[in-house]
């Protein structure tokens, strides 16, 4: 798909897509299947919805330069058990994640995936090859999925949304939907 009109008009109905996915997910879940501890070494569906929440957060900081949403009141108002999305931590560190306000929880990935969908309906397709982070990448870069997805320049904004946003929150809905079967709760599609 060369033309780039098509290319942004994909992005905005596959975002809309997902992200009815997670609605979907949190309506039909509670805070005990969302919280339920299944073994060491199995994270919590809590990991996963805040995580992907807080990562699409973050990287609209680094997209678009517009501060994240995440603060200290949100903190308060979500009680995370551990404040931390856990990009950087193993799963043995972040096994115990648990939300408090589930309510407060999913106001906030509302906003979140909502200022993502604004955003994209103001996008002009242009700025899809708008190089986001140049080459040589920094070390917390250089191992990601998106260095891998990187053209010779580096990532464009493009690959960021594609990558950072769009396949990182279908690899953790993939997860939520496992772990859904584990609390007794069926899958989101066929």
């Amino acid at each position: 798909m060369n033309d780039p009109v098509l290319r942004i008009d994909s992005i905005r109905r596959r975002m809309h897509a997902m992200h009815s996915l997670y609605y979907d997910a949190v309506a039909t879940m509670t805070i005990d299947d969302v919280n339920h501890f299944e073994r060491e070494g199995v994270l919590p569906i809590a990991f996963s919805l805040f995580h992907i929440t807080n990562m699409i957060d973050t990287s609209f900081l680094l997209m678009t330069n517009t501060p994240m949403i995440w603060n200290s009141k949100w903190q308060d108002q979500i009680g995370l058990t551990i404040p931390d999305h856990g990009k950087s931590k193993t799963v043995s560190e972040m096994v115990n994640q648990r939300i408090g306000g589930y309510g407060a929880f999913k106001e906030y990935m509302g906003l979140v995936f909502s200022r993502t969908e604004q955003w994209l309906e103001t996008l002009d397709s242009s700025d899809l090859t708008k190089i986001i982070i140049a080459k040589p990448f920094p070390p917390q870069i250089a191992s990601t999925f998106s260095a891998r997805v990187a053209g010779e320049e580096g990532i464009t904004l493009e690959d960021a949304i594609e990558c950072w946003i769009y396949q990182h929150g279908l690899r953790h809905m993939g997860e939520i939907e496992h772990a859904r079967g584990l609390v007794g709760l069926g899958g989101m599609t066929s």
